[in-house]
């Protein structure tokens, strides 16, 4: 019997300051696109004409796409597919639902953060494990969870990067989140380390006491999670994470202080991620991958 070739699946990671498009055959990206984020309209109009190219030349079995948020991810919804009120400037209420139309096939819809989350559960920092979180610590903060090996989806997507942590006694710093001040993103995010230093985060110094609070957060984030979630791994990425080994290892500790041998802690249950800028468009090809299997 002849072999059958895997079918064609594109995926679209829609970052805030980057979109990134590809098209795979089974497991191989083979088309790749990388283009600005822009006005939604410029964007989405970019990103639809790639599409249709695509798709005419290798017919597109299923597209999943993975979007910053917040977003309407029920499809029973009146706005499936809309952003909520969001920082990223001009798109409170865009619509990504015409990059779904656009295509004859089933569609996936989610955030980035949870496709990287899915991502690294298949070929990264959680390999083998059924329930973890993965957490991006960039300009904002946002978390993917997955939960039997599916993401975890309520009345919207988990928006755990804003849940409330109490800050460092000697933490003084009012927040940067303009929707909540002192969250978990309004203390600990890119934008937050930069309003606490007066500088960009990149040129913080790695023995900065700045890293204390930062680190006092993320850990108290994760204790919350491990004892909510009961989750076998937390994975750390984003900008601020990525190189900063040293600031992995800190929050691992802290989070197991934090939870004062309470429970049993792998030793190995925070990490940091492993596909890097890869986690985003990977993740939105396995979001691709279920909706074509919920078709099927």
């Amino acid at each position: 019997m002849a072999k059958r070739e895997p079918k064609i699946l594109a995926g679209i990671e829609l970052g805030g300051t980057k979109t990134v498009a590809v098209l795979s055959r089974g497991t191989e990206i083979f088309e790749r696109v990388r283009l600005p984020t822009t006005s939604p309209q410029e964007t989405l109009h970019l990103l639809g004409e790639r599409l249709g190219r695509w798709d005419a030349i290798y017919p597109i079995a299923a597209l999943g796409v993975a979007s910053f948020g917040p977003l309407v991810i029920d499809p029973g919804h009146a706005r499936y597919g809309h952003l909520l009120d969001t920082p990223k400037k001009g798109w409170s209420g865009a619509n990504l639902g015409p990059l779904a139309t656009r295509l004859d096939c089933p569609v996936a819809l989610h955030t980035d953060v949870t496709a990287a989350a899915l991502a690294e559960g298949k070929w990264g920092a959680a390999r083998g494990c059924t329930d973890h979180v993965y957490i991006t610590v960039g300009t904002g903060i946002g978390m993917g969870i997955v939960v039997a090996g599916q993401p975890l989806s309520g009345q919207l997507h988990p928006e755990a990067g804003h849940m409330r942590v109490a800050r460092a006694f000697d933490d003084d710093f009012t927040g940067s989140c303009p929707f909540h001040g002192d969250c978990l993103e309004g203390l600990a995010s890119g934008i937050a380390i930069a309003q606490r230093a007066g500088k960009p985060g990149a040129k913080v110094a790695g023995d900065d006491p700045l890293w204390e609070w930062v680190v006092e957060a993320i850990a108290l984030a994760c204790a919350n999670l491990r004892l909510t979630l009961a989750c076998e791994r937390i994975v750390l990425g984003g900008g601020v994470i990525a190189g900063r080994a040293m600031l992995v290892d800190r929050i691992a500790e802290r989070t197991h202080a934090l939870i004062g041998g309470y429970l049993p802690l792998a030793s190995q249950m925070v990490v940091a991620a492993e596909l890097g800028e890869d986690a985003g468009p990977k993740g939105a090809l396995l979001l691709a991958a279920l909706a074509l299997a919920a078709h099927a």
